[in-house]
């Protein structure tokens, strides 16, 4: 057996090829041994532990691991044959293994976004949603673009040249882009300040509506007539904006009057019962109201109703101060009290007429003859 060892192929001993395919297979059993224990051990242990995106950095990790060993096999084989074509293949398994590396950046981008995603729910889940494939997508392109960089150098080609080259032309792109760049970063400071999140009620110049989606260059807002506005993000930087949805409370201010003819006595009940209808209503806010008689009027006695409703949608507010107004009616009903309306008195010639909302009503003079 020794003695065939010593034959030669190539200019190079038998016994460096069998050492070499040896090195391969077991590379191959590593790989295997690898994938059907190691791996599992690891995957068990780390999902096991309080640090959740362990787990996906492993399993982020694992395939090209899986990769990595054949390749290193390879490598051994390869260095120990020493054919003459050995240093083309050596390059190769270089540039093979920059591809690997990249390929190990590009996986981690998913639990890196993953734990950003985190990070940003955790005072605005909307914008998560929003944002986290933008900025996945963006590391991914952007480890494309070093990797190939990094492996064109590790093939033996110049790419000082492309990197300035890359750089004018990004210069380029980027004067040209520059309403895109300034809405990218309006982008950035809509998400540091959270003006508003998808879904609430804005208002602004003149858009009114309801926040559709928030993009990376615009923002989608549908109007009360159900038409869209699209708004570039750099505007939504530079303006006033009401965000209706986050008010905790909304509120009510109105005057009521009553005919000057009505009892002092019966006023004063008439506040008192105003305001224990609203104290009796749960979707009042009981903090601070006020119901009080505070102007004799032109044409009437003033009162003055001030108060909170608990919820802030539209309609449900709009509900509540129709329960409230018709509570009012019924009470000035019950005390015998009449709501008083505009009127004005004028004289002419011998008779008296007085103008009201109901029209003019004339009324002969008793202190003249007739």
């Amino acid at each position: 057996m020794s003695e065939y060892l010593q034959y030669e192929l190539f200019g190079i001993p038998i016994v460096r090829y069998v050492v070499a395919i040896g090195v391969f297979f077991a590379a191959l059993v590593v790989r295997k041994i690898f994938d059907r224990y190691i791996s599992k051990k690891i995957l068990s242990f780390v999902s096991k532990t309080k640090f959740k995106y362990d787990d996906l950095i492993v399993r982020a990790i694992i395939p090209p691991v899986k990769l990595l060993i054949i390749l290193y096999g390879i490598i051994i084989a390869t260095s120990i044959i020493e054919l003459p074509v050995s240093q083309f293949f050596a390059e190769a398994l270089r540039v093979t293994l920059a591809v690997i590396v990249v390929w190990i950046a590009f996986r981690l981008c998913t639990p890196v976004t993953e734990a950003l995603r985190d990070i940003m729910s955790r005072s605005d889940e909307s914008l998560a949603t929003q944002f986290v494939p933008i900025i996945r997508s963006t590391m991914q392109v952007a480890v494309i673009l070093i990797g190939g960089i990094l492996i064109l150098q590790n093939s033996g080609y110049e790419v000082s040249s492309l990197i300035a080259g890359l750089g004018i032309g990004g210069l380029a792109i980027a004067l040209a882009a520059q309403e895109t760049v300034s809405n990218i970063f309006g982008t950035l400071v809509m998400f540091t300040d959270k003006p508003f999140k998808v879904g609430d009620w804005v208002q602004f110049r003149d858009v009114d509506g309801d926040v559709e989606s928030i993009g990376f260059r615009s923002t989608r807002v549908r109007t009360w007539a159900k038409s869209i506005k699209v708004i570039p993000n750099k505007m939504l930087t530079s303006e006033i904006i009401e965000n209706w949805s986050v008010m905790p409370k909304r509120r009510v201010s109105m005057t009521i009057g009553v005919q000057y003819d009505s009892p002092p006595e019966k006023v004063d009940e008439l506040t008192k019962r105003i305001y224990q209808l609203l104290q009796d209503n749960s979707r009042i806010n009981q903090e601070y109201m006020i119901v009080a008689f505070t102007d004799f009027g032109p044409s009437s006695l003033d009162i003055f109703v001030y108060y909170f409703t608990t919820v802030t949608a539209w309609k449900d507010y709009m509900h509540i101060r129709q329960e409230v107004n018709i509570g009012i009616m019924k009470i000035v009903e019950e005390l015998g009290l009449s709501f008083a309306f505009p009127s004005q008195t004028v004289y002419f010639g011998d008779d008296l007429q007085i103008k009201s909302g109901n029209g003019t009503v004339r009324v002969p003079d008793p202190t003249l003859p007739h």
